[in-house]
């Protein structure tokens, strides 16, 4: 059988923790019940702003609001995947949660930072995969796209899936867009990209525009199915035999 997957595309309230984890939880209750794996963007729960606010806003792993997560998904049997900004003593990571239907609890910490997140944030160090419904999955979070090595690294017959978190510039959709296929191919599996949309307007912050675009990338780096830049959510079927038959075709773990 098929598994479900949901991309969870959300215009995202900086700072507002509160805020986020609603829409998160809105958002869940809408799905169908055969879903999965459902994908929320980077930084879901407490967007970011590059200055002390985002110290402010980061939440530690035991906070009330991942916990409520890890609720959330036992209770509906859906895996959810959600970006947060991470603190951790001194230090805060731009986290990304894997949280099982078991109640479970993994998080990836992006290991390549964009931006102003180098001033404020702390880079992660090791790359992180996960058992989930659609098999064995590698976690990545937006830029961490750009960068082949870590593609390569995750490019083993056992990982079916890349699970792929996102804040992309709306000025450089076509890069996430392309990136997100090229990661696809590389492996010869699924990706699962949600990205955020919207834009981000805090009081003296900067100005941002997001690219949405959250898409199903199939195993021959076409694309499954898309979202364009309104917030919604994109289901997809992840088809075993279309991953056996691109992977005996093109063979790059039997050569």
């Amino acid at each position: 059988m098929a598994p479900t997957v949901a991309a969870c595309q959300l215009a995202i309230a900086d700072l507002s923790v509160e805020t986020n984890a609603e829409r998160v939880g809105d958002c869940v209750a809408e799905l169908a019940d055969a879903v999965d794996v459902a994908v929320f963007p980077e930084q879901t729960l407490t967007g970011f702003v590059p200055d002390d606010r985002i110290v402010d806003a980061a939440l530690p792993r035991d906070s009330e609001q991942v916990t409520g997560l890890q609720s959330l998904a036992d209770r509906r049997d859906t895996a959810l995947v959600v970006g947060f900004v991470e603190a951790d003593g001194d230090d805060c990571y731009n986290a990304t949660a894997y949280l099982d239907r078991d109640g479970g609890l993994t998080v990836y910490r992006k290991r390549h930072l964009w931006g102003g997140e180098r001033e404020w944030l702390t880079p992660g160090e090791e790359l992180v995969t996960v058992d989930t419904p659609v098999g064995e999955a590698g976690l990545l979070t937006c830029y961490d796209l750009n960068f082949v090595d870590d593609s390569a690294a995750l490019a083993r017959e056992e990982v079916t899936a890349l699970l792929v978190v996102g804040a992309w510039p709306a000025a450089y959709s076509e890069n996430w867009r392309l990136l997100c296929r090229a990661r696809a191919l590389d492996g010869v599996r699924w990706v699962v990209a949600a990205g955020r949309t919207g834009e981000r307007d805090v009081p003296d912050a900067p100005a941002a525009t997001y690219a949405g675009r959250s898409l199903v990338a199939r195993p021959d780096g076409g694309v499954h199915r898309a979202l364009d830049r309104q917030p919604g959510t994109l289901v997809a079927h992840l088809d075993p035999e279309t991953l056996a038959t691109q992977r005996e075709l093109i063979g790059v773990f039997s050569a």
